[in-house]
């Protein structure tokens, strides 16, 4: 049984760059479970899955075999045999998995065993809204990294501004904002800090003390008792 840490959280937070990260650091796998929703938006739309159709997609799942695989230290995301790591970074992939495959509870009940089994078999770091709530309930550790709206759309607003110099930084606290609402509204998945998680907020740190901040955490609570929480 694998050493479990699950990192919850809202959009912004730097949730990903923050696992991924401290999973190098501790020689732990890194989860991204938005790229498995993703590669399944990715199947349905190379196979003429309707998108607007929740049944079409339901009907589509047992035909769908969704993987992750570790080449040189690096996550690779495989559907059906096919490496799709960059075929699904599309903005077409991206906003259809969070409009229309994200939120399907079927989706979500399907991926639910193979995101379970990865954590069985491996010392895991796994990032989402419900990692802690649902898919990781048992977790060593449970994490609900945040930090105030405004720093991040201010962050946000920093990585999109080279690309749309017309966009402001009001459009996207207004974005994450809008965001924040509808991930604590879903009916399967909301975003909601478990019971049992530890709080970080990262308003006033930079990305490498939040780095530190979670790997110090995971050192003292999880590894320094070989694996059972303290």
């Amino acid at each position: 049984m694998g050493i479990n840490i699950a990192i919850d959280g809202p959009s912004g937070a730097g949730k990903s760059t923050i696992a991924r990260k401290a999973a190098a650091e501790l020689g732990f796998i890194y989860v991204d479970t938005g790229a498995i929703y993703r590669s399944v938006t990715y199947y349905c739309l190379k196979n003429g899955v309707d998108m607007s159709d929740p049944a079409s997609i339901e009907s589509a799942l047992p035909g769908i075999k969704p993987g992750l695989g570790f080449i040189e230290g690096v996550q690779h995301v495989f559907v059906n045999g096919e490496d799709v790591s960059d075929k699904i970074r599309t903005p077409e992939v991206s906003m259809l998995t969070s409009s229309a495959v994200a939120s399907n509870p079927k989706v979500r009940e399907f991926l639910l065993e193979l995101q379970r089994r990865l954590a069985r078999e491996n010392n895991v770091i796994m990032d989402g809204r419900d990692i802690g709530t649902v898919i990781l309930p048992n977790a060593d550790l449970k994490i609900f990294l945040t930090a105030s709206p405004e720093v991040r759309a201010q962050r946000r607003y920093n990585e999109l501004k080279e690309k749309d110099p017309y966009i402001t930084y009001e459009q996207v606290l207004d974005d994450v904002n809008k965001r924040d609402h509808t991930d604590a509204h879903h009916e399967v998945g909301a975003l909601k800090m478990a019971d049992d998680a530890v709080l970080c907020d990262t308003t006033e740190l930079t990305l490498n003390q939040s780095v530190k901040k979670v790997t110090d955490l995971i050192r003292k609570t999880v590894m320094s008792n070989g694996g059972t929480r303290a």
